[in-house]
This record gives structure tokens, sequence and C-alpha cells, in this order.
């Protein structure tokens, strides 16, 4: 058994395994030399400085799973049954496919000093003295990580500005009216954040606008998405999709015999939202695993159908989203969205498809079982904020 992959979905993926049964050996590849680590904390303790770093508490040893660190895999020859290293060939029976994702680079700003991306614990670290110096910093984007990383240099008390070339931010995740309240975030904890703003170029100490801005900059960190690491698998005969991700089925198998994938870097079949999904989030990498060890082993797992879930802690707020809305045919409002707790929920022919949550987590909880129940709901009751949600039910 190989596990391509070091981070949360290939160390879970070993895990599991071992909890359902699997006796052979197993090999975990790793491209970082890095111990397996924990991502969420880089955008928060370990790039503040109060934590070191964030390994998964994961005794391998007793385990039983070899550990190839400081490994990157090139290609991958299914006949062969074969995986082309920088170390060397590696033979498996059964392969895991878990590489998550990497950083979309700004054109243009590559080699440019001062730039910087946050994915790794390296980049972490590489940033933790540039907030230290308190330098101007320049966020390039304004989603999920862009928001994170601007708390964090706020708190360590960096001058910020956040350039955003949509209108709104979380373009990508969120309608603009769900993100109008997020806006002002920004404005209070004294961040400039400015939308419709393209970058022209990046230079030392500056980056340029389009509209011929020129904002200093001690340091840029660009955050503006991230996609499928799957380049290395051209060639190969595993189906990819129009993001670059690998091409799952309902039990995570890809197009070749005896390959899965999982976490980031692939996407599956939803019958609960008719669509295929890539879920570039933790809680994803840590469920698809259990349902690809019991399908090597040659139980009869549930299909793969999660509700996604997501959380963000930013500008002094909890952030929870369970779901999926892009579907979904109105939005209900819970709490006023000037104060400090709220909840948007999406309804989808009258169920519950998903639900973004702002400081309450009870709301979360008992959305995500409701998603999961497929149950129908009453929208007036479920705008009632002080109603508890699983009592907001028509069926």
């Amino acid at each position: 058994m190989v596990v391509v992959g070091a981070g949360m979905a290939g160390v879970q993926t070993a895990v599991a395994l071992r909890e359902q049964g699997f006796k052979g050996p197993v090999t975990v590849i790793g491209a970082e030399p890095h111990q397996p680590y924990d991502r969420p904390p880089l955008s928060k303790a370990v790039l503040l400085g109060t934590a070191e770093g964030s390994a998964f508490d994961v005794d391998f040893e007793s385990l039983g799973v070899e550990l190839r660190l400081g490994c990157e895999v090139r290609a991958l020859r299914p006949a062969a049954r074969e995986l082309d290293t920088e170390h060397g060939v590696v033979t498996y029976d059964v392969l895991v496919l878990a590489t998550g994702a990497e950083p979309v680079t700004l054109p243009g700003a590559e080699g440019v000093p001062g730039v910087h991306l946050l994915r790794t614990l390296d980049d972490a670290a590489r940033l933790r003295p540039v907030l230290a110096r308190q330098h101007d910093i320049v966020v390039v984007g304004a989603g999920w990580i862009g928001a994170e990383f601007a708390t964090a240099a706020r708190e360590a008390g960096c001058a910020v500005t956040v350039v955003e070339a949509a209108d709104h931010p979380l373009a990508g995740a969120l309608p603009a009216e769900v993100t109008a309240p997020m806006a002002g975030w920004y404005a209070d904890a004294g961040i400039a954040l400015r939308t419709r703003a393209r970058v022209d170029r990046v230079e030392p100490g500056a980056v340029l606008l389009a509209d011929g801005t020129r904002l200093p900059a001690g340091a840029v960190v660009v955050g503006i998405g991230a996609r499928p690491a799957t380049a290395w698998l051209a060639g190969s005969g595993v189906g990819l999709g129009a993001h670059g991700e690998v091409l799952a089925d309902d039990r995570l198998r890809t197009s070749v015999p005896d390959v899965y994938a999982v976490g980031d870097c692939a996407s599956f079949p939803s019958a609960r939202y008719g669509e295929r999904l890539l879920v570039h989030h933790w809680d994803n990498a840590l469920q698809g695993p259990r349902t690809v060890a019991a399908d090597i082993l040659g139980e009869t797992p549930a299909v793969y159908d999660p509700v996604p879930y997501f959380w963000s802690e930013q500008f002094g707020r909890f952030v929870q989203y369970a779901g999926h809305h892009t579907a979904a045919d109105r939005p209900v409002w819970r709490g006023d969205p000037a104060g400090p707790s709220w909840t948007v929920c999406w309804l989808g022919e009258g169920r519950l498809v998903a639900l973004l949550a702002v400081g309450r987590p009870r709301d979360l909880a008992q959305g995500r079982r409701l998603i999961e129940a497929g149950r129908i709901m009453d929208a007036e009751a479920l705008a009632d904020p002080s109603r508890p949600l699983k009592n907001a039910t028509a069926d």
C-alpha cells in the first residue's frame, strides 16, 4: 500500500487502513522534509510564533507506517504499478493519491523579492520575521486565506492593505449580499480593503494596480486560490477534470484500477447536490480516507457524499459553513448581519442545503444534521434567531 502525499488526507488514509485492519506494508511518501503536519495553524499560531509547528499526533512507528519524506513523486506508470520518484522507483499494489493542492501564483510576481505564499510550514517560517518587523503588507486576494493572514498581520502590528479583483470579498465562495457585512470587518480591524482592484505588476517594495495606484509594500502575500497538485499525473491515464482534479467515483476510486484519490486533489459525484464537488477543505481530507480504506479492504463502504464543512477564524469571528448553496433557490437570514452573530440559511425546494454561521456554532451543528437528513424547513420559523434550527422544521 503506497500513499502519495503526507498531509491530512494521506496521513488519515494510513491511519484508517490500520484502524480497519489492514496488516500489509503501508508507505506514505511526502515531498516536504518535515514530519507530517496540519495546515490550519499555519495562518494562526505558527505564523504568529505562538507555536513552533503543527505536527500530527500520530505514532507512525507503532502503526507500522513507513514515511519517505523529502521525496517528490514525478510520474505514475499504472501498467507496471510503479512510481518514479526523485529517489528511484517505488512499486505498489494499491495506490492512494493524496497530493492536495498548490497555491496559484500571481503572474509576473515569481522571483520578486518580498513576495510570499502561505501554504507550507516553510512559507509560515519565512513570514514570521516579516510580521515581527511590522512591515507594510499588501495581501492580494480577499478569500479565506487572505482574510486569515490579514487578521494575523494586524494582530502583529502591521499596516495591511488587501486588494481584490472582484467587487466583494470571498467572491469565489459566497454571493455579494452575504459578504457585504464581512467587508466592514476589514475596516473595523484597521485594514484597507480595495475591491475591483487588479494588480498590474509587483516590484520590490510596491504593488502597482491597473488604475495607476502605487501601494508601498515591505512584503506581498498572494492568496488567490489553489489548484490540485496533479501535474505529475500527465500521461498516466488517470482521468482529470477541468480544474486538474482527479475524477474519483462515489467510493473515491479513479479511472485506473487499484488507484484511489482523496482530499484536495480529487472531486467526487454528489447525489445530494446533483453535481461533482471539488472541496478544498480540512474536513474533506479527514472524512474521505475512511471510505478509501473500507473499499480497499473489500468492505462495502457507504457512498462518499458528505455535507462539505469548513471554518475560518478572522477578525475576531468564528465563521463556519456547511453544505453547498449554488443550487439553492432562496436565502433566509437569522439575526442582524451588523451584529456579532448571525446565520444565513439556503433552501432548495424547501430543504436546507447550506448555511453560513458567524458566531453561532449551535446553528452550524444542528444545521449540518438537518442537511444530512434532507429535512423540509419552515422558512418563517427559520428566520427567528431565538428559535433553535432543529425546531424550525416543517415535517
